[in-house]
């Protein structure tokens, strides 16, 4: 994971993202349901009401609201909110297995809501694959043939598809049981046949819809930790939808908040739990042990004339739990630097307030 921070939690507008290299831009993004549903994202007066009041003018439910981000390539974003907020409608807009009603998706520079179907079977073939919550494993068939299904539906030569779905058996933990049913594996190996069946195809890009809800604690934390690993050999662009914040820190380069539709905040975990854009998002943050989330660039403050300045030198982006005894063992507040540059410096007083809030 990449550990990029910054002081502002200012919400990303539209106007404010890159998206010239982007794996996926998301622009304006609208899907309501109801009658004459494509009014609402059209009429400003409309698209500014809250949910309810909408539902009651108009019979229509907006479940995404003008939404716009951008994945980079490589980057794992998170899409986190309570039952209800949207995040599981927004994942399958990606792909359009529900149709959106406004706005603009591309997956690496392609328009999806300008694609054919045959475009369309093509991306989900090739470019994107998707895992979901329920496994949605062939029950008659065996590991390797469930692992290897996509490969058969692209029409690949059977010798083919059957190594391929060897190397990703072995890169997810499963080698040995390629023989074996799903109803002969636990929760945790059944997902872990349902991610080697997305990987299988090479996509650029991996869908993962609440992935682990349904798995014991212990399991999940399992495959979190399987997703970190995957990542960092493989460094699939992936898209992750969760209501667990625990889950969205420790697997998210970036999160996106919702909240009935619409975006509420979007940044790191840091910028999410150090300046929180509003109560929604504070209410969200308040239990997180602030030290393991922040790191020093958020709590370095400029050097005073009276600070000695030859003792260690830490980075910017470690975190405050990891500097909490260096500084506190330290006779003088330590440098933060990068690159050579002196950004600030770190003391017990610094420290130590992190670590009370924790």
């Amino acid at each position: 994971m990449t550990a990029t921070t910054a002081r502002s939690g200012t919400p990303e507008r539209a106007d404010d993202l890159p998206g010239g290299d982007a794996d996926i831009s998301v622009r304006n993004l609208w899907k309501v349901f109801g009658p004459k549903a494509d009014r609402v994202p059209a009429d400003p007066e409309l698209a500014a009401l809250p949910r309810a009041e909408l539902k009651e003018r108009t019979g229509c439910l907006a479940a995404v609201c003008d939404l716009s981000f951008d994945v980079e390539p490589g980057q794992v974003f998170v899409v986190m909110g309570l039952s209800g907020s949207g995040k599981s409608t927004l994942v399958r807009c990606l792909t359009r297995l529900i149709e959106p009603t406004a706005g603009e998706v591309l997956i690496q520079g392609r328009n999806i809501r300008e694609a054919d179907d045959k475009a369309l079977r093509e991306l989900r073939r090739h470019q994107v694959s998707m895992v979901f919550q329920h496994f949605g494993l062939l029950p008659h068939r065996r590991v390797i043939d469930n692992v290897a299904y996509g490969l058969e539906i692209r029409g690949e030569k059977k010798t083919d598809r059957l190594a391929r779905a060897h190397e990703v058996i072995d890169l997810v933990g499963l080698s040995g049981f390629e023989n074996s049913l799903p109803r002969q594996l636990s929760g945790g190996m059944q997902q872990r046949v349902g991610l080697a069946r997305a990987l299988a195809g090479d996509p650029g890009v991996l869908l993962f819809d609440e992935p682990f809800s349904a798995l014991d604690p212990l399991i999940r934390r399992d495959m979190q930790n399987e997703v970190i690993r995957l990542h960092r050999e493989v460094g699939k662009t992936m898209v992750f939808i969760t209501h667990d914040l625990s889950e969205a820190l420790k697997l998210g380069d970036r999160i996106l908040i919702m909240r009935d539709g619409r975006q509420v905040q979007l940044g790191t975990g840091a910028e999410l739990v150090g300046a929180p854009a509003d109560e929604y998002v504070r209410d969200f943050v308040h239990e997180v042990p602030k030290a393991n989330v922040l790191t020093l660039r958020w709590i370095m403050r400029p050097p005073e004339p009276d600070d000695t300045l030859d003792g260690p030198e830490l980075g910017p982006d470690v975190l405050v739990k990891d500097a909490v005894r260096a500084v506190l063992e330290a006779n003088a507040p330590l440098k933060v630097v990068d690159d050579g540059e002196l950004l600030g410096v770190v003391g017990d007083a610094e420290v130590l307030g992190v670590v009370a809030e924790s």
